[in-house]
Protein backbone atom coordinates (compact mmCIF):
# COMPACT_ATOMS: atom_id res chain seq x y z
CA UNK A 1 0.00 0.00 0.00
CA UNK A 2 0.97 3.74 -0.22
CA UNK A 3 2.47 5.71 2.76
CA UNK A 4 -0.08 6.85 4.79
CA UNK A 5 2.05 10.56 5.01
CA UNK A 6 2.36 10.37 1.23
CA UNK A 7 -1.32 10.33 0.47
CA UNK A 8 -2.05 13.15 3.32
CA UNK A 9 0.81 14.94 1.53
CA UNK A 10 0.38 14.90 -1.63
CA UNK A 11 -4.00 14.06 -2.39
CA UNK A 12 -3.82 15.80 -5.73
CA UNK A 13 -1.51 13.51 -6.57
CA UNK A 14 -2.83 10.56 -5.98
CA UNK A 15 -6.21 11.48 -7.37
CA UNK A 16 -4.89 12.00 -10.66
CA UNK A 17 -3.18 8.73 -10.51
CA UNK A 18 -6.73 6.78 -10.09
CA UNK A 19 -8.27 9.20 -12.67
CA UNK A 20 -4.98 8.11 -14.84
CA UNK A 21 -6.36 4.41 -13.78
CA UNK A 22 -9.86 4.95 -14.70
CA UNK A 23 -11.08 5.12 -11.25
CA UNK A 24 -13.33 7.22 -9.20
CA UNK A 25 -11.24 8.88 -6.67
CA UNK A 26 -14.37 9.60 -4.67
CA UNK A 27 -15.29 5.97 -4.61
CA UNK A 28 -11.80 4.64 -3.76
CA UNK A 29 -10.45 7.65 -1.21
CA UNK A 30 -13.72 7.55 0.53
CA UNK A 31 -13.87 9.58 3.30
CA UNK A 32 -10.19 9.70 4.06
CA UNK A 33 -9.21 13.08 5.05
CA UNK A 34 -12.09 13.50 7.27
CA UNK A 35 -11.38 9.62 8.91
CA UNK A 36 -7.51 10.96 8.93
CA UNK A 37 -8.21 14.39 10.68
CA UNK A 38 -10.61 12.82 13.20
CA UNK A 39 -7.82 10.14 14.11
CA UNK A 40 -5.45 12.58 14.83
CA UNK A 41 -7.48 14.78 16.83
CA UNK A 42 -8.57 11.76 19.30
CA UNK A 43 -5.00 11.01 19.21
CA UNK A 44 -4.01 14.27 20.48
CA UNK A 45 -6.69 14.87 22.62
CA UNK A 46 -6.01 11.67 24.24
CA UNK A 47 -1.99 12.37 24.95
CA UNK A 48 -3.04 15.60 26.09
CA UNK A 49 -4.83 13.95 28.46
CA UNK A 50 -2.36 11.30 29.72
CA UNK A 51 0.15 14.59 30.72
CA UNK A 52 -3.03 15.60 32.75
CA UNK A 53 -3.38 12.29 33.95
CA UNK A 54 0.44 11.99 34.81
CA UNK A 55 0.16 15.37 36.60
CA UNK A 56 -2.60 14.56 38.50
CA UNK A 57 -0.88 11.35 39.61
CA UNK A 58 2.20 13.36 41.08
CA UNK A 59 -0.09 15.81 42.72
CA UNK A 60 -1.87 12.93 44.70
CA UNK A 61 1.45 11.52 45.54
CA UNK A 62 2.13 15.14 46.77
CA UNK A 63 -0.92 15.16 49.05
CA UNK A 64 -0.95 12.06 50.53
CA UNK A 65 2.70 12.80 51.84
CA UNK A 66 1.33 16.38 53.66
CA UNK A 67 -1.15 13.88 54.59
CA UNK A 68 -3.99 16.19 53.04
CA UNK A 69 -7.35 14.85 51.36
CA UNK A 70 -6.47 13.27 47.55
CA UNK A 71 -10.29 12.60 46.87
CA UNK A 72 -10.59 14.93 44.11
CA UNK A 73 -7.55 14.33 42.47
CA UNK A 74 -7.89 10.52 42.32
CA UNK A 75 -11.20 11.34 41.53
CA UNK A 76 -9.74 13.41 38.27
CA UNK A 77 -7.47 10.71 36.81
CA UNK A 78 -10.42 7.77 37.14
CA UNK A 79 -12.35 10.26 34.81
CA UNK A 80 -9.45 10.87 32.92
CA UNK A 81 -8.75 7.59 32.67
CA UNK A 82 -11.79 6.66 30.99
CA UNK A 83 -11.40 9.48 28.58
CA UNK A 84 -8.66 8.36 27.24
CA UNK A 85 -9.88 4.64 26.96
CA UNK A 86 -12.32 6.40 25.05
CA UNK A 87 -10.43 8.19 23.15
CA UNK A 88 -7.92 5.60 21.99
CA UNK A 89 -10.86 2.99 20.98
CA UNK A 90 -11.88 6.05 18.87
CA UNK A 91 -8.51 6.60 17.39
CA UNK A 92 -8.13 2.84 17.26
CA UNK A 93 -11.69 2.27 15.27
CA UNK A 94 -10.87 5.35 12.74
CA UNK A 95 -7.01 4.04 12.04
CA UNK A 96 -9.10 0.56 10.80
CA UNK A 97 -11.40 3.10 8.39
CA UNK A 98 -7.90 4.64 7.43
CA UNK A 99 -6.03 1.13 6.84
CA UNK A 100 -9.45 -0.20 4.82
CA UNK A 101 -8.94 3.03 2.66
CA UNK A 102 -5.08 2.77 2.25
CA UNK A 103 -5.51 -0.70 1.19
CA UNK A 104 -7.63 0.17 -1.29
CA UNK A 105 -5.42 2.72 -3.13
CA UNK A 106 -3.18 1.14 -6.03
CA UNK A 107 0.10 2.16 -7.04
CA UNK A 108 1.74 4.94 -7.86
CA UNK A 109 2.39 4.60 -11.33
CA UNK A 110 5.65 5.23 -12.82
CA UNK A 111 6.15 8.37 -14.98
CA UNK A 112 7.64 6.01 -17.66
CA UNK A 113 4.17 3.91 -17.91
CA UNK A 114 2.07 4.92 -20.86
CA UNK A 115 -1.60 6.66 -20.06
CA UNK A 116 -4.77 4.97 -21.01
CA UNK A 117 -7.42 2.68 -20.26
CA UNK A 118 -7.68 -0.12 -21.69
CA UNK A 119 -5.37 -3.13 -23.46
CA UNK A 120 -5.92 -0.90 -27.09
CA UNK A 121 -3.49 1.65 -25.26
CA UNK A 122 -0.59 -0.53 -24.16
CA UNK A 123 2.55 0.10 -25.96
CA UNK A 124 4.66 -2.05 -27.97
CA UNK A 125 8.42 -1.96 -27.59
CA UNK A 126 9.85 -4.51 -28.84
CA UNK A 127 9.44 -8.00 -30.86
CA UNK A 128 11.55 -11.30 -31.50
CA UNK A 129 11.70 -13.68 -34.55
CA UNK A 130 8.83 -14.16 -36.97
CA UNK A 131 5.52 -16.15 -36.98
CA UNK A 132 6.37 -19.20 -38.81
CA UNK A 133 4.42 -19.79 -42.42
CA UNK A 134 2.38 -23.17 -42.92
CA UNK A 135 1.08 -24.70 -46.43
CA UNK A 136 -1.77 -25.93 -44.30
CA UNK A 137 -4.27 -23.89 -42.49
CA UNK A 138 -2.94 -24.34 -38.63
CA UNK A 139 -5.03 -25.47 -36.03
CA UNK A 140 -5.57 -24.45 -32.38
CA UNK A 141 -3.84 -26.29 -29.58
CA UNK A 142 -7.42 -27.82 -28.53
CA UNK A 143 -7.66 -29.87 -31.87
CA UNK A 144 -4.07 -30.51 -32.15
CA UNK A 145 -4.12 -32.18 -28.95
CA UNK A 146 -7.00 -33.94 -29.17
CA UNK A 147 -6.33 -35.92 -32.30
CA UNK A 148 -2.88 -36.66 -30.73
CA UNK A 149 -4.57 -37.62 -27.52
CA UNK A 150 -2.46 -36.11 -25.50
CA UNK A 151 -4.72 -33.28 -24.22
CA UNK A 152 -8.11 -34.69 -22.94
CA UNK A 153 -10.34 -32.10 -21.34
CA UNK A 154 -13.21 -34.08 -21.36
CA UNK A 155 -12.15 -36.47 -19.13
CA UNK A 156 -10.85 -33.46 -16.85
CA UNK A 157 -14.61 -32.56 -16.74
CA UNK A 158 -15.20 -35.84 -15.34
CA UNK A 159 -12.97 -35.72 -12.75
CA UNK A 160 -13.70 -32.22 -11.68
CA UNK A 161 -15.26 -29.80 -14.10
CA UNK A 162 -14.67 -27.23 -16.64
CA UNK A 163 -11.71 -25.18 -17.04
CA UNK A 164 -9.27 -28.47 -15.88
CA UNK A 165 -7.25 -30.28 -18.14
CA UNK A 166 -5.66 -33.62 -18.21
CA UNK A 167 -2.27 -34.43 -19.77
CA UNK A 168 -0.97 -37.84 -21.62
CA UNK A 169 2.06 -39.72 -21.98
CA UNK A 170 4.25 -36.96 -24.22
CA UNK A 171 1.73 -34.06 -23.85
CA UNK A 172 2.72 -34.68 -19.90
CA UNK A 173 6.25 -34.87 -20.70
CA UNK A 174 6.37 -32.13 -22.26
CA UNK A 175 4.55 -29.80 -19.66
CA UNK A 176 6.96 -31.25 -17.38
CA UNK A 177 10.51 -30.99 -19.26
CA UNK A 178 9.12 -27.07 -19.99
CA UNK A 179 9.41 -26.64 -16.22
CA UNK A 180 12.58 -28.29 -15.07
CA UNK A 181 13.95 -26.55 -18.78
CA UNK A 182 13.12 -22.85 -17.10
CA UNK A 183 13.85 -23.60 -13.78
CA UNK A 184 17.38 -24.86 -14.97
CA UNK A 185 17.78 -22.06 -17.53
CA UNK A 186 17.10 -19.43 -14.53
CA UNK A 187 19.16 -21.16 -11.65
CA UNK A 188 22.65 -21.81 -14.40
CA UNK A 189 22.33 -18.91 -16.17
CA UNK A 190 20.13 -15.77 -14.68
CA UNK A 191 21.42 -16.26 -11.17
CA UNK A 192 18.28 -17.42 -9.40
CA UNK A 193 17.77 -19.43 -6.25
CA UNK A 194 15.39 -22.16 -6.44
CA UNK A 195 12.05 -22.00 -3.98
CA UNK A 196 9.69 -25.26 -3.50
CA UNK A 197 6.87 -22.72 -1.23
CA UNK A 198 3.84 -24.82 -0.15
CA UNK A 199 0.47 -24.36 -2.18
CA UNK A 200 -1.83 -23.18 0.72
CA UNK A 201 -0.81 -19.80 2.59
CA UNK A 202 -3.16 -17.84 5.25
CA UNK A 203 -4.53 -14.70 4.68
CA UNK A 204 -1.32 -12.66 6.21
CA UNK A 205 0.20 -13.56 2.86
CA UNK A 206 -2.90 -13.11 0.75
CA UNK A 207 -2.73 -9.34 1.79
CA UNK A 208 0.97 -8.75 1.96
CA UNK A 209 0.95 -9.01 -1.89
CA UNK A 210 -2.36 -8.04 -2.89
CA UNK A 211 -4.69 -10.22 -3.79
CA UNK A 212 -6.98 -9.62 -0.36
CA UNK A 213 -9.10 -8.06 0.12
CA UNK A 214 -9.85 -6.99 -2.94
CA UNK A 215 -9.94 -10.12 -5.30
CA UNK A 216 -11.18 -12.63 -2.65
CA UNK A 217 -13.59 -13.35 -5.48
CA UNK A 218 -10.80 -14.82 -7.64
CA UNK A 219 -9.53 -17.05 -5.03
CA UNK A 220 -10.04 -20.46 -3.31
CA UNK A 221 -10.63 -20.07 0.13
CA UNK A 222 -10.51 -23.10 1.98
CA UNK A 223 -11.58 -22.97 5.45
CA UNK A 224 -8.91 -24.99 8.22
CA UNK A 225 -10.58 -24.76 11.60
CA UNK A 226 -10.59 -21.09 12.63
CA UNK A 227 -8.67 -19.20 9.94
CA UNK A 228 -8.63 -19.66 6.02
CA UNK A 229 -6.11 -21.03 4.11
CA UNK A 230 -6.13 -20.28 0.25
CA UNK A 231 -4.92 -22.03 -2.50
CA UNK A 232 -2.19 -20.10 -4.07
CA UNK A 233 -2.88 -18.06 -6.93
CA UNK A 234 0.59 -17.58 -8.10
CA UNK A 235 4.03 -18.44 -6.55
CA UNK A 236 4.40 -14.84 -6.46
CA UNK A 237 2.54 -14.75 -2.98
CA UNK A 238 4.56 -17.00 -1.14
CA UNK A 239 7.86 -16.62 -2.11
CA UNK A 240 7.62 -12.89 -1.35
CA UNK A 241 5.85 -13.07 1.81
CA UNK A 242 9.03 -15.82 2.68
CA UNK A 243 10.34 -12.36 3.98
CA UNK A 244 7.48 -10.87 5.62
CA UNK A 245 8.83 -9.10 9.25
CA UNK A 246 12.07 -9.29 7.72
CA UNK A 247 14.93 -6.95 8.08
CA UNK A 248 17.08 -7.92 5.07
CA UNK A 249 20.88 -7.64 4.97
CA UNK A 250 21.56 -5.00 2.46
CA UNK A 251 24.52 -6.87 1.39
CA UNK A 252 22.58 -9.74 -0.19
CA UNK A 253 20.28 -7.76 -1.64
CA UNK A 254 19.11 -7.93 -4.74
CA UNK A 255 18.06 -11.30 -3.81
CA UNK A 256 16.70 -12.96 -7.11
CA UNK A 257 14.53 -16.58 -6.34
CA UNK A 258 12.23 -19.14 -8.67
CA UNK A 259 9.78 -21.31 -7.85
CA UNK A 260 7.62 -23.85 -9.94
CA UNK A 261 3.74 -24.45 -8.86
CA UNK A 262 0.56 -25.34 -9.60
CA UNK A 263 -1.93 -21.89 -9.37
CA UNK A 264 -5.48 -21.42 -8.66
CA UNK A 265 -8.06 -19.23 -9.49
CA UNK A 266 -11.31 -19.13 -10.18
CA UNK A 267 -11.50 -16.69 -12.82
CA UNK A 268 -14.34 -14.86 -11.70
CA UNK A 269 -16.20 -12.79 -13.64
CA UNK A 270 -14.59 -14.31 -16.82
CA UNK A 271 -16.98 -17.14 -17.58
CA UNK A 272 -17.56 -16.82 -21.73
CA UNK A 273 -14.09 -15.82 -22.40
CA UNK A 274 -11.36 -18.23 -23.48
CA UNK A 275 -13.64 -21.60 -23.23
CA UNK A 276 -11.97 -23.27 -26.07
CA UNK A 277 -8.40 -25.36 -24.79
CA UNK A 278 -6.28 -24.77 -21.81
CA UNK A 279 -5.67 -20.50 -22.13
CA UNK A 280 -7.53 -19.62 -19.10
CA UNK A 281 -8.00 -22.77 -16.48
CA UNK A 282 -9.08 -22.70 -12.85
CA UNK A 283 -5.63 -25.28 -12.11
CA UNK A 284 -1.81 -24.30 -13.80
CA UNK A 285 1.20 -24.68 -13.51
CA UNK A 286 3.86 -21.40 -13.49
CA UNK A 287 7.57 -20.87 -12.84
CA UNK A 288 7.61 -17.69 -11.00
CA UNK A 289 10.26 -15.05 -10.61
CA UNK A 290 10.40 -12.86 -7.80
CA UNK A 291 12.93 -10.10 -6.88
CA UNK A 292 14.07 -8.42 -3.53
CA UNK A 293 16.06 -4.84 -4.69
CA UNK A 294 17.23 -1.55 -3.43
CA UNK A 295 14.84 1.32 -4.54
CA UNK A 296 17.45 2.51 -6.24
CA UNK A 297 18.35 -0.37 -8.62
CA UNK A 298 14.89 -2.03 -8.89
CA UNK A 299 14.03 -0.63 -12.33
CA UNK A 300 17.27 -2.02 -13.95
CA UNK A 301 16.32 -5.32 -11.89
CA UNK A 302 12.87 -4.95 -13.89
CA UNK A 303 14.57 -5.01 -16.98
CA UNK A 304 16.97 -8.13 -15.93
CA UNK A 305 14.07 -9.93 -15.18
CA UNK A 306 12.34 -8.94 -18.15
CA UNK A 307 15.25 -10.35 -20.58
CA UNK A 308 15.29 -13.41 -18.36
CA UNK A 309 11.86 -14.05 -19.31
CA UNK A 310 12.16 -13.18 -23.11
CA UNK A 311 15.34 -15.84 -23.22
CA UNK A 312 13.07 -18.81 -22.54
CA UNK A 313 11.14 -18.00 -25.68
CA UNK A 314 14.27 -17.10 -27.81
CA UNK A 315 15.57 -20.90 -27.00
CA UNK A 316 12.63 -22.20 -27.64
CA UNK A 317 12.22 -20.19 -30.73
CA UNK A 318 9.15 -18.77 -30.44
CA UNK A 319 7.86 -15.67 -31.89
CA UNK A 320 6.81 -12.71 -29.31
CA UNK A 321 6.00 -8.74 -28.38
CA UNK A 322 6.81 -6.74 -25.42
CA UNK A 323 4.47 -4.21 -24.81
CA UNK A 324 4.07 -1.96 -21.73
CA UNK A 325 1.05 -1.45 -20.09
CA UNK A 326 -0.94 2.07 -19.55
CA UNK A 327 -2.44 3.07 -16.42
CA UNK A 328 -5.47 1.61 -16.99
CA UNK A 329 -4.57 -1.83 -18.05
CA UNK A 330 -1.59 -2.72 -14.79
CA UNK A 331 -2.91 -4.24 -11.96
CA UNK A 332 -3.53 -2.22 -8.94
CA UNK A 333 0.22 -3.00 -6.72
CA UNK A 334 2.25 -2.50 -9.74
CA UNK A 335 4.43 0.60 -10.24
CA UNK A 336 5.07 -0.98 -13.81
CA UNK A 337 4.28 -3.28 -16.06
CA UNK A 338 5.54 -5.56 -18.84
CA UNK A 339 3.58 -7.75 -20.72
CA UNK A 340 5.39 -10.62 -22.53
CA UNK A 341 2.67 -12.04 -25.81
CA UNK A 342 4.03 -15.06 -27.96
CA UNK A 343 2.21 -15.65 -31.06
CA UNK A 344 -0.14 -18.62 -31.64
CA UNK A 345 -0.79 -19.17 -35.00
CA UNK A 346 -3.29 -21.62 -35.19
CA UNK A 347 -5.31 -18.97 -33.10
CA UNK A 348 -3.96 -15.97 -35.34
CA UNK A 349 -2.95 -13.48 -32.23
CA UNK A 350 -0.12 -12.66 -29.58
CA UNK A 351 -1.00 -14.15 -25.65
CA UNK A 352 0.34 -13.41 -22.76
CA UNK A 353 2.69 -15.74 -21.34
CA UNK A 354 4.27 -13.35 -18.79
CA UNK A 355 3.70 -10.46 -16.70
CA UNK A 356 6.77 -8.68 -15.64
CA UNK A 357 6.28 -6.19 -12.84
CA UNK A 358 7.81 -3.93 -10.50
CA UNK A 359 5.55 -3.34 -7.20
CA UNK A 360 7.97 -0.56 -5.88
CA UNK A 361 7.49 -0.59 -1.81
CA UNK A 362 3.76 -1.22 -2.40
CA UNK A 363 3.99 -4.87 -1.55
CA UNK A 364 6.84 -4.50 0.74
CA UNK A 365 5.00 -1.89 2.83
CA UNK A 366 2.03 -4.07 3.08
CA UNK A 367 3.94 -7.69 4.19
CA UNK A 368 6.59 -5.22 6.59
CA UNK A 369 9.63 -6.54 4.17
CA UNK A 370 12.35 -3.75 5.03
CA UNK A 371 17.00 -3.71 4.47
CA UNK A 372 18.94 -1.37 6.29
CA UNK A 373 20.67 0.58 3.82
CA UNK A 374 24.78 0.74 5.08
CA UNK A 375 25.83 3.30 7.37
CA UNK A 376 22.56 4.61 8.36
CA UNK A 377 20.08 3.16 11.41
CA UNK A 378 16.91 3.39 9.71
CA UNK A 379 15.33 1.08 7.66
CA UNK A 380 13.67 1.44 4.71
CA UNK A 381 11.42 -0.60 2.71
CA UNK A 382 12.49 -2.76 -0.29
CA UNK A 383 11.23 -2.69 -3.48
CA UNK A 384 9.98 -6.51 -5.10
CA UNK A 385 9.14 -7.63 -8.63
CA UNK A 386 7.47 -10.62 -10.46
CA UNK A 387 7.44 -11.85 -13.29
CA UNK A 388 6.38 -15.39 -14.84
CA UNK A 389 9.30 -17.00 -16.58
CA UNK A 390 7.10 -18.37 -17.93
CA UNK A 391 3.24 -19.65 -17.35
CA UNK A 392 4.07 -23.55 -18.73
CA UNK A 393 0.72 -24.10 -19.66
CA UNK A 394 0.51 -21.16 -22.12
CA UNK A 395 4.48 -21.94 -23.38
CA UNK A 396 3.18 -25.88 -23.78
CA UNK A 397 0.18 -23.88 -26.06
CA UNK A 398 2.78 -21.99 -28.15
CA UNK A 399 4.94 -24.71 -28.49
CA UNK A 400 2.01 -27.30 -29.89
CA UNK A 401 0.68 -24.64 -32.23
CA UNK A 402 4.17 -23.28 -33.52
CA UNK A 403 5.27 -26.39 -34.34
CA UNK A 404 2.87 -28.30 -35.87
CA UNK A 405 2.92 -30.25 -39.02
CA UNK A 406 0.88 -30.90 -41.97
CA UNK A 407 1.01 -34.13 -40.65
CA UNK A 408 -0.85 -33.90 -37.69
CA UNK A 409 2.59 -34.41 -35.66
CA UNK A 410 4.33 -31.92 -33.47
CA UNK A 411 8.00 -31.19 -33.50
CA UNK A 412 9.70 -30.82 -30.31
CA UNK A 413 11.98 -27.84 -29.49
CA UNK A 414 15.51 -29.37 -29.53
CA UNK A 415 16.55 -27.73 -26.31
CA UNK A 416 13.77 -30.03 -24.83
CA UNK A 417 14.05 -33.09 -26.31
CA UNK A 418 16.96 -34.06 -23.44
CA UNK A 419 14.24 -33.56 -20.81
CA UNK A 420 11.51 -35.46 -22.58
CA UNK A 421 13.56 -38.31 -24.97
CA UNK A 422 11.89 -37.74 -27.77
CA UNK A 423 11.88 -35.40 -31.16
CA UNK A 424 8.03 -35.25 -32.23
CA UNK A 425 4.44 -35.80 -30.96
CA UNK A 426 2.55 -38.51 -32.55
CA UNK A 427 -1.07 -40.09 -32.48
CA UNK A 428 -1.31 -42.15 -29.40
CA UNK A 429 -4.58 -43.75 -27.80
CA UNK A 430 -5.24 -44.03 -24.09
Amino acid sequence: MLDLNFVRDNLSRVEEMLRRRGMDPGVVLKDFSDVDTQRRKAITEAETMKARRNKASEDISKLKKSGQDAAVAIAETKDLREQIQAREKTAADLDARLQDILAGIPNMSDSSVPVGHSAEENVEIRRWGAPPTFDFTAKPHWEIGEQLGVLDLERAVKLTGARFAVYWDLGAKLERALANFMLDLHTREHGYTEVLPPYLVNSESMYGTGQLPKFAADLFRVPHGERDLWLIPTAEVPVTNLYRDEILDAARLPISLTAYTPCFRSEAGSYGKDVRGIIRQHQFQKVELVKFARPETSYDEHEKLTRNAETILQKLGLHYRVVTLCTGDMGPSSAKTYDIEVWLPGQQLFREISSCSNFEAYQARRANIRYRPEGKNKTEFVHTLNGSGLAVGRTWVAIVENYQQADGSVVIPEVLRPYIGADRITRKSF
